[in-house]
């Protein structure tokens, strides 16, 4: 229900104490929970005890950081408003943890963190403490759904909490410093995807406090003119809150926020009557105040507020210079904590009451714990005929895979239109998941042309997100997760680094809360699809032939990531409808989007993906009769095209060397290589001693770089002459799909030389087996060269028995 706002109201005078008194409270907390290990009310003498022995923290964005807490606070009071705040600046959690400790969230939570001396106490000497809490705002901070100084995503982060959240204005503080990276820089652009209809609202706060770790930020240090002309020419409209006297920046302050609150609700008020989603010019504001305010001004001679000396940590060498110790005192004590705190060390009653009750606390708003507020999908099942491939003999049909993926996701999305987006840079249709189109199309709310009605496929109500910055779309759909919604991201397999760092925060928040932070729900796992992958990027070359993103998310636990390799279309339904149900992970699924052999019908599919890793009977011949044989060689693989080549060469192998006993394996998750935890569906850890046989060479054939698979499976397959990995190895440019397997040696030819080598019974009789593949490779690399193209048994090979 949108509610009207006062035009700008400035502060009364008591109202204006009180704030100011409430941010002084802030102030102190936040200069405590640096500095001090005791003492924590100043009732005697600061002592070098008193101090932490290393100092750690950030104070220069703290006292921004809380002085728009406390007047979000008060609008969020008298107008009852669902708010959330997001805190960019670095590492500027005192700034934070203050007023939610004096709202009282952190004590109901943490309850050993009494609002009296003794918790006071606690609270001060955990702050960057050995064993405790980090210095930014990490997920035991309530409130939080951003980790400050995540390199630019806090733009992106506070668009996807307000997405299909109509009633919610996500607030977020942007570090003048995190403007200047390139997230950030193209997160600005998401207020051109917030339909104002369904949507809530982003209220950005630049705060320029003009410096970084140790040196100028480029905004504070362009004229007023052009930093407007900046934010006017990103479609906000600028409103500037600049000063040093707090009680001047309390007006400016409280005025300027209502303006935008009402600036907001006047724009939702008439989209949602008139039902036309216009892109309006959203408010932002610009919070230029000195760093470190309200700290000490000048140490040992030099200059410290308003300048980046205040970055971090003030002053130092507390147990060595008396004089730095009177500062502090004096620092602290100029916030008069007598007039803030009574006796016990408790928030006075008249400053308690400015602060929201219960879930209306942006400490205590459940969209900041999403888990509480997130409901399973509405999923279709996937074993239906409609999504299905019908596989009646292995290897013989083709089909484009991420295409039947599409066609699920498409009725994932209609049966879940408030709870279910899809993110992706401008590669939807690329990577085959246009069938989502069918039901809803890319939002889209800037100019429209008449061109677009023939195949733009954009409506301002679309769920799918597109836009060209990986960054933004990952960075909306982190957020629409941990609000308690689904979603699944995609993208080119080469260009998933560009968002390697987000993966990192991203998966490290995950294993906290899963861990650590009893109190989070869990919340929808992150799903990214990797396609257009490196061994179908031949006609692109060089540049977009790169595997490695798999290679970074292993550094990951099991325990928070999981990587996916379908080896066909029905696969790929399994692992879909898996990842779609579950809950904090990240998971990678790496599937190509060019038509690919088919192998198992849907319960065949089912049943492998469920286990993870499996022997392909129909494909081997080492069980052959009333018992099965020892192999004389393992054929593994994982991964679409690694997969066909494999089968090509097992059956080179089978119709050259029937004597020859091959077990064929493949792998769909990659994990189950060293995961050693009993299997979730009930089913007894792996045996890889089993599986892969104790003294048998391995073949392992792998989509990505082959070190990989030495990594992963080292425990079980110790032996490091028996195990031979082949992978990706950083050749290939403009060739065709069989020449770039060729220069890889992940083709068919080389994996039949490799088993002659390794397999010690075939000795010279296989001489002219490898001779043959020997000449193979050279007249299908000259084919390619001469004709542009694979031969056509290559591309038309299907599996022979």
């Amino acid at each position: 229900m949108v509610q009207s706002i006062e035009k700008s109201v400035a502060l009364s005078t008591e109202e204006l104490k009180k704030i100011d008194a409430y941010w002084r409270a802030c102030n102190y907390l936040a200069v405590g929970m640096i500095y001090l290990q005791d003492n924590p009310l100043l009732k005697e003498t600061l002592k070098p005890e008193h101090v932490k022995n290393r100092l750690l923290g950030h104070w220069g964005s703290s006292p921004g950081l809380s002085f728009v807490y406390v007047h979000l606070n008060r609008l969020i009071k008298k107008y009852d408003l669902n708010m959330v705040y997001l805190a960019g600046p670095g590492h500027g959690a005192p700034g934070i943890l203050a007023p939610v400790y004096l709202e009282g969230t952190y004590s109901e939570i943490y309850t050993d963190k009494t609002q009296d001396e003794a918790g006071m106490h606690k609270f001060f000497k955990q702050f960057s403490f050995p064993g405790h809490i980090g210095s930014h705002v990490t997920p035991e901070t309530p409130g939080s759904i951003h980790e400050g100084g995540e390199l630019g995503y806090s733009v992106s982060h506070a668009y996807g909490a307000v997405l299909d959240n109509p009633d919610l204005i996500s607030v977020v503080m942007v570090g003048d410093g995190e403007s200047e990276t390139g997230p950030l820089a193209t997160a600005w652009h998401s207020n051109k995807f917030i339909n104002p209809i369904r949507d809530g609202a982003v209220l950005p706060i630049l705060h320029l406090n003009g410096y970084k770790i140790a040196n100028p930020t480029i905004l504070s240090r362009i004229s007023h003119e052009e930093l407007k002309a900046l934010f006017v020419g990103y479609g906000y409209e600028p409103y500037f809150v600049e000063g040093d006297d707090p009680m001047i920046m309390h007006q400016k302050m409280a005025e300027v926020l209502e303006e935008c609150i009402g600036k907001i609700r006047l724009i939702q008020e008439e989209a949602r009557r008139t039902g036309v989603p216009k892109r309006p010019r959203w408010p932002m504001i610009v919070f230029r105040s000195p760093k470190g305010w309200t700290g000490p001004k000048t140490v040992d001679g030099r200059k410290v507020e308003g300048f980046w000396r205040s970055h971090q940590v003030p002053m130092g060498n507390m147990h060595s210079n008396p004089e730095h110790l009177q500062m502090l005192e004096a620092w602290m004590k100029g916030y008069k904590p007598e007039e803030l705190f009574d006796e016990n060390g408790t928030l006075i009653p008249e400053l308690q009451e400015l602060a929201p009750k219960g879930d209306r606390r942006m400490s205590a708003n459940p969209v900041a714990n999403g888990g509480l507020l997130r409901q399973d999908l509405n999923l279709p099942d996937f074993k239906d005929p409609k999504y299905v491939i019908d596989v009646i003999e292995p290897g013989k049909i083709e089909v484009e895979n991420t295409k039947v993926m599409g066609n699920f996701l498409r009725d994932v999305m209609a049966k879940n239109m408030t709870t279910f987006r899809v993110f992706g840079p401008d590669e939807t249709a690329s990577n085959r998941l246009n069938p989502i189109y069918e039901v809803s199309k890319k939002v889209w709310m800037a100019d429209y042309l008449p061109e677009d009605q023939d195949g733009g496929e954009l409506s301002p109500d679309g769920r799918v997100m597109e836009m060209l910055s990986e960054h933004t779309l990952q960075g909306w759909l982190e957020t629409y997760l941990l609000t308690g919604r689904h979603g699944l991201f995609h993208t080119y397999e080469a260009f998933a680094h560009v968002v390697d760092s987000m993966f990192n925060q991203h998966a490290k928040w995950l294993d906290i809360c899963k861990n650590k932070v009893p109190w989070r729900a869990p919340v929808s796992s992150l799903n990214i699809l990797l396609s257009s992958t490196v061994w179908r990027q031949d006609h692109n070359g060089f540049s977009h032939q790169d595997p490695g993103y798999v290679d970074l998310v292993t550094n990951k636990s099991a325990d928070v990531v999981r990587v996916y390799f379908p080896p066909d279309a029905n696969c790929l339904l399994s692992v879909t409808d898996h990842c779609l149900r579950s809950k904090d992970y990240v998971n990678v699924i790496i599937a190509d989007k060019q038509k690919h052999l088919q192998y198992l019908n849907i319960e065949e599919a089912v049943k492998h993906c469920t286990k993870g890793i499996g022997i392909w009977e129909w494909a081997s011949n080492d069980d052959q009769g009333t018992s099965a044989d020892d192999p004389d060689v393992i054929m593994a693989c994982c991964g679409d095209v690694p997969t066909m080549e494999s089968l090509a060469a097992t059956a080179i192998l089978r119709k050259e060397c029937p004597e020859l006993k091959v077990r064929f394996i493949n792998v769909v998750d990659l994990f189950k290589l060293q995961d050693d935890s009993e299997h979730p569906h009930g089913l007894s850890k792996i045996d890889f001693t089993t599986l892969f046989t104790e003294d048998k060479p391995i073949i392992f054939n792998f989509h990505g770089y082959p070190w990989l698979i030495h990594k992963l499976a080292y425990r079980h397959v110790r032996e490091s002459d028996r195990l031979h990995v082949r992978g990706y190895k950083e050749q290939g440019n403009i060739n065709t799909p069989l020449e770039l397997a060729i220069q890889n040696q992940i083709d068919r030819f080389n994996l039949v030389i490799d088993v002659i080598d390794r397999v010690p019974k075939l000795g010279s009789r296989a001489a002219y087996l490898k001779e043959r593949m020997k000449n193979e490779i050279i007249d299908h690399l000259n084919y390619a060269h001469t004709h542009g193209i694979d031969k056509p048994e290559m591309t038309n090979w299907k599996w022979p028995y």
